[in-house]
């Protein structure tokens, strides 16, 4: 399993949300460059980035930390937020993005997904966010009439490289993975899931590895940053 830390930016920061409420923000670094190059330091293999305002506005706002990130990091990364078109996924992968998150897009019209992947074999995942098993969008800001499940079946034949879930009332909040709804859906579909949302201690880690399914990492922002989880423990766990 990949150690997935996430570098989540609003308004030119890292940050942390509570519940993807942008009104409760902490700010962990005002350079996100300089806390990818420390995650590179600290021996994590990806990174996993978020342009917040950019899920919100429909279109890339954070582009610029974006592109510094990638000056200072030689990580592979993955990116989300406001990814709505083909052009502007073509656009972040010349930029040196390895895999692009599609969310919104992915409920509003999954054609694009299709389009994508053919586009960009193995380039491209879905974000699946779910509010009490439910999928929501915009920046989380609306919840739709898909379950999890029955969006991540949409895409199971499209070459989706992976899918990226979280659970919305753990996410920030520390209570801990949704490991049921997390293996659930892994078990549903072929597709590789990524586990997101609510990663509070080095025991999350332990119960996904536990599961009778493989996952193919697991994302983690508040406990990295916080110290709970400690960067050299949490990989030679998943390892």
């Amino acid at each position: 399993m990949i150690l997935y830390p996430a570098i989540d930016l609003k308004d030119g920061h890292c940050v942390r949300l509570y519940q993807g409420d942008m009104d409760k923000a902490t700010v962990f670094n005002d350079s996100p460059a300089n806390q990818a190059a420390q995650f590179e330091a600290d021996g994590f293999e990806w990174l996993h980035l978020v342009d917040l305002n950019g899920a919100f506005a429909g279109k890339p706002v954070n582009a610029d930390a974006v592109e510094a990130i990638l000056a200072a990091s030689s990580l592979p990364a993955q990116l989300g937020g406001g990814i709505r078109d083909l052009a502007t996924i073509e656009m972040w992968l010349n930029k040196g993005i390895k895999r692009v998150i599609l969310g919104t897009i992915a409920v509003n019209d999954p054609q694009i997904v299709r389009n994508a992947c053919k586009a960009f074999p193995g380039q491209i995942a879905v974000g699946i966010d779910a509010r009490d098993g439910m999928v929501a969008v915009e920046g989380w800001a609306e919840v739709s009439t898909l379950t999890a499940v029955d969006l991540a079946l949409k895409f199971e034949d499209a070459g989706v490289s992976a899918i990226i879930y979280t659970d919305i009332e753990r996410d920030g909040a520390m209570k801990g993975v949704n490991v049921a709804s997390t293996a659930a859906l892994a078990k549903a579909t072929s597709i590789p899931v990524i586990a997101s949302g609510g990663v509070a201690s080095i025991d999350d880690l332990k119960a996904l590895k536990a599961e009778d399914v493989t996952f193919e990492g697991v994302i983690s922002s508040r406990a990295i940053y916080d110290g709970r989880l400690d960067a050299a423990e949490a990989l030679e766990v998943l390892r």
